[in-house]
């Protein structure tokens, strides 16, 4: 940055600055405001420049109050200058006066900075992870005075100011200090408390001013339609949640049972009025409700900053603030903690792909593509209209890195949730041909996000033992959910949108015509190991004109909430864990908005709460029985009974783990009520039923096996039972 009417040389050792640098100062385009404002040695003493917009006259003092002495007004507008007594440079505060009375201003200009050279080093290795601690605004003690310390990343900017509440948003009071070996601007200043709106004000390598940019790394913002950041103190959360971290911290995931309840946190319920709860609200409501139904997690569609309602916060401008919705961060931290006491997981959407192009966020954050790739073959997503994260930027690649470390560490989140995984693996995704870049290689994936996502996966699993990430991979590609070092990417889990497509396509058929596509139903079990599996019914089935659940399921509306009982029951018996998006579990007709809260009231009816009492037990079978859960993920714990009995649309299979009591699972997909239907089972003796879908309680016809069926072997050794199998129902039976 160069003044408009030439620089004073060696500025720092004049007693006088020049006007052409004061009129620099003043139009906030001198280069470097840090090497004249603030203290500076001048000769044998020292001289102290400001600038305080409105004050008359000034007086340096240190900041104990001791007077150093009157700087005179060189500048009406109000820069002031002058010697004052002091042996060394240090942090001083000014006395200013004016008409309407007199106020002290601390000097941002006479401390030193807050980062130091390993910062730098790290940062330029990619390697810093605790950005979340430096980056951004934070409140901070510097050289004898509390402050907010800000700190933001915009190499090719000429000028970059903080401007918000306190300095009535104007860019030539606060420009920051650049780091040059890092790109990254800073600046301490004093006074400044929590709770105020502020954004960076920038200026292109040309000059130009650009749209007022928020924080990248605020932890708080204004609720929308505003769009500041906003200061905030560090979380003060009393965490009473040891034995819940421990548990899952000692636990192979894969061999605990896991029932996420899938929630948008703005449209579960709502107050009277039609506004969305207060996270202590929430709390209050949702985690007993989940703890009734017997889940064990509930996943949060994504809760950091975003400005549009109906994007659900896909597209988010803040990923490191809670969003202003539901309250201030630390509400949301006491949600957590209200959870873990419960010993309920908590899981968030993440959303590391792209980002929305809205003016204050971070396209061109600096005048330059900084966060995304320049060309928009690679930069630009013509799904979403959003901008795709440059990954092979290392700076890029930290900031993303480290979002995931600050959500687990600083509200110990269960995990992540990981949005549209597969658009960032393939650099063709949703791409023709020649509208996408090929890697060096010539391939099409995208291997700074294959790095990018095994980076993640690493630190996060290294640095936070029990934590979870799970992947929306709607792809092939292989590893998913294998460990790094055996090549793989790294997640816990990976959803199988495989298992969603095919089955719901199944129950969207009439039962006569199910027997011509029974391989809907057993062809995922040919790679239902491949991968460590979590089962999606998740919101993406019920927007966008595809209806809920229970709409996509055929014939009357007996016939609909029986297909639906069993389709659930199958699906908990099926290995892999549970997912399910609020609102399904008591069958609400009308397709989900984020408009408004769920149905409720249907909770009156027999059939609805019927459907709402088979979830709840289902989950309370599913998380009783380690045959159902503890081998979700591997083969053994799976073993087909009847796989081929097509004519009849029935299928069965046992569920087992080591030194378990056994499980067997059996579905009738048609509306025909079968007596003396034999079944293999692989011990003799009495088989408890342990569930039925066709319960009276759930809404069913009461039909089924009185309790219990008789194994028995025969002539040939082979053991059947002989079973009555309900319309349109799901059996579990156990062995005695």
């Amino acid at each position: 940055m160069t003044p408009s009417a030439g620089k004073d040389p060696e500025p720092a050792a004049s007693a006088l600055l020049s006007t052409p640098a004061i009129a620099a100062i003043l139009t906030g385009t001198y280069d470097d405001p840090f090497a004249v404002l603030g203290i500076h040695p001048a000769g044998k003493n020292y001289v102290a420049r400001c600038f305080i917009p409105d004050a008359v006259s000034v007086v340096a003092e240190t900041l104990a109050g001791k007077e150093l002495g009157a700087l005179e007004r060189r500048d009406d507008a109000g820069f002031f200058e002058g010697p004052v007594s002091l042996r060394k440079v240090q942090p001083v505060r000014y006395r200013a006066r004016n008409d309407g009375g007199e106020w002290i201003v601390v000097d941002p200009y006479s401390f030193g900075p807050v980062l130091g050279p390993m910062d730098d080093y790290y940062i330029r290795e990619g390697s810093h992870l605790r950005l979340f601690d430096k980056m951004g605004a934070h409140p901070i003690e510097h050289e004898g005075a509390q402050g907010y310390h800000f700190a933001v990343w915009a190499p090719n900017a000429k000028r970059v100011s903080v401007v918000g509440q306190f300095n009535d948003w104007d860019g030539r009071r606060h420009v920051m200090r650049l780091r040059t070996d890092t790109g990254i601007w800073e600046i301490f200043i004093p006074g400044v408390e929590g709770g105020l709106a502020y954004k960076y004000e920038i200026l292109d390598r040309e000059g130009t001013l650009l749209p007022l940019k928020a924080d990248p790394f605020a932890r708080r913002s204004e609720l929308r339609p505003n769009t500041a950041s906003v200061t905030t103190p560090e979380i003060a959360q009393v965490w009473e949640d040891e034995a819940h971290r421990a548990h899952w911290a000692s636990a192979d995931a894969r061999r605990q049972p896991i029932s996420i309840y899938e929630v948008h946190a703005g449209s579960w319920q709502r107050r009277d009025n039609g506004d969305m709860l207060s996270w202590d609200e929430l709390a209050d409501r949702l985690i007993p409700y989940c703890v009734d139904m017997g889940f064990t997690h509930i996943e949060f569609l994504p809760i950091s900053e975003f400005p549009y309602d109906p994007s659900w916060g896909y597209q988010t401008t803040g990923l490191y603030a809670p969003t202003a919705r539901f309250g201030e961060p630390e509400g949301f931290a006491r949600f957590v903690n209200g959870c873990h006491k419960v010993g309920l997981g908590v899981l968030l959407d993440w959303v590391p792909a792209h980002f929305p192009t809205d003016e204050h966020g971070l396209r061109w954050f600096d005048g330059t593509a900084l966060y995304e790739h320049e060309d928009p073959r690679q930069g630009f997503h013509p799904d979403w209209n959003t901008a795709i994260y440059n990954f092979g930027r290392q700076e890029v690649l930290s900031f993303l890195v480290n979002n995931a470390l600050y959500w687990a560490e600083k509200f110990h989140v269960d995990g992540l949730r990981v949005d549209a995984v597969a658009s960032m693996l393939y650099l063709d995704y949703s791409r023709k041909h020649g509208e996408w870049v090929p890697n060096e290689y010539g391939g099409n994936e995208n291997l700074e996000a294959v790095r990018f996502v095994q980076t993640m996966n690493t630190e996060i699993y290294a640095s936070h033992k029990g934590i979870l990430t799970i992947a929306e991979e709607s792809t092939s590609w292989p590893k998913v959910s294998h460990p790094v070092h055996a090549g793989g990417l790294g997640f816990g889990f990976k959803w199988n949108m495989g298992f969603m497509h095919d089955t719901l396509q199944y129950m969207s058929r009439e039962p006569i015509h199910r027997r011509h596509h029974h391989n809907d139903l057993t062809f995922g079990l040919l790679y239902a190991f491949s991968e460590n599996f979590v089962l999606p019914l998740s919101h993406d089935e019920v927007v966008h004109g595809k209806g809920s659940l229970i709409a996509k399921m055929t014939g009357d509306d007996w016939q609909k909430f029986a297909n639906l009982r069993a389709y659930y029951a199958f699906m908990w018996g099926y290995p892999g864990k549970k997912l399910l998006f609020m609102g399904q579990e008591f069958a609400q007709w009308r397709e989900w908005s984020e408009e408004r809260a769920l149905d409720w009231n249907l909770l009156e009816y027999h059939l609805h709460e019927g459907m709402r009492r088979l979830v709840r037990d289902l989950n309370g079978t599913y998380r009783s029985k380690p045959a159902l859960h503890a081998r979700d993920c591997e083969g053994d714990g799976f073993e087909w009974l009847i796989a081929d009995d097509r004519d009849n649309s029935v299928f069965a299979w046992l569920r087992k783990a080591p030194g378990e009591k056994l499980v067997a699972v059996i579905t009738n997909f048609t509306p025909v009520y079968r007596e003396n239907y034999t079944i293999p089972l692989p011990v003799a003796g009495r088989w408890k039923e342990i569930l039925n879908t066709d319960a009276e309680i759930y809404g069913g016809s009461g039909k089924g096996n009185g309790g219990a069926v008789q194994a028995q072997k025969d002539k040939t050794g082979a053991i059947t039972a002989t079973i009555t199998l309900p319309p349109l129902a799901t059996l579990m039976l156990e062995q005695d």
